[in-house]
């Protein structure tokens, strides 16, 4: 029995590892070695390579180019296309994003919680000449945006501050937001049913967020806009009401019921940015 159970502890740590490398492949977004890997994660040189060794025979990683680099293989898109066929919110919206960037020209994004961070999960850039993008799936702290606001309103206080690390209330500039000041924005962001301010993180932009509720009257997503600064202020009620009716559209096929959860109040005023 003790060897049966130091053989799960053992796979199950290897699974662990596995994973830890994809996702380091995936935030680095370049071919590595697996030294380099290794260096990366800090685990063993043997360990990488045994496992790297074991993900390329099944397709999940591959090499590129001809210097031992690997990368994440095709077999991972195969799976992420049968993942987005299943899952109503991807599918849902992949056509609501499109739809909501050219009602606005500006840029929109479904925005979900990855761990203890932000990431944009889909993007629909907008018409201008102008584009404003962002990197699909990069970790961002979630006190750093909008949708943060929106993503954490179902956990309490306690729970929210064990959820967020300390240092991600440091601000890109380096100014600490106040737990207590995020606090108070999430319980205003959440009766309001929106989220708007200057982005924190460049000096240029308005953000817009609006929540996407399950049946379990959680918040599972965000629909965003990222406009130009004077554009966002200018068009603020058009962008919101635009979100807005599309999240209620998106909440109530996930099965939300408006009567009993939160409703989206007639948007009214701007936050401003640190």
């Amino acid at each position: 029995m003790a060897d049966a159970a130091d053989t799960i502890n053992r796979r199950a740590r290897g699974l662990d590892r596995a994973f830890e490398i994809l996702d380091f492949l995936r935030l680095q977004r370049q071919p590595l070695r697996p030294n380099e890997i290794a260096q990366g994660i800090g685990a063993p040189r043997s360990s990488v390579y045994e496992l790297v060794n074991l993900l390329i025979r099944q397709g999940v990683i591959e090499y590129r180019g001809d210097d031992g680099r690997v990368f994440l293989g095709r077999k991972l898109y195969f799976l992420g296309a049968a993942y987005a066929e299943q899952f109503d919110l991807m599918r849902e919206c992949e056509h609501l994003l499109a739809r909501i960037a050219e009602e606005t020209r500006e840029t929109a994004q479904m925005c979900q919680l990855e761990g203890n961070k932000y990431a944009v999960v889909l993007m629909n850039e907008g018409s201008r000449p102008f584009r404003i993008s962002t990197n699909i799936g990069e970790p961002v702290a979630i006190p750093w945006t909008a949708s943060g606001r929106l993503l954490v309103d179902h956990m309490s206080d306690e729970e929210i501050l064990d959820f967020i690390p300390e240092e991600d209330f440091v601000l890109p500039s380096g100014k600490r937001l106040d737990p207590s000041e995020f606090i108070r924005q999430v319980r205003q962001a959440k009766l309001d049913g929106y989220f708007t301010f200057n982005s924190i993180v460049d000096s240029f932009t308005h953000c817009f967020a609006v929540p996407v509720y399950d049946a379990g009257q959680v918040c599972v997503a965000t629909l965003c806009l990222v406009a130009p600064k004077e554009d966002g202020l200018r068009n603020r009620a058009e962008y919101l009401r635009v979100l807005i009716d599309a999240a209620g559209e998106l909440s109530e096929k996930l099965g939300y019921r408006q009567d009993g959860g939160p409703s989206a109040r007639t948007p009214a005023r701007a936050a401003t940015g640190y």
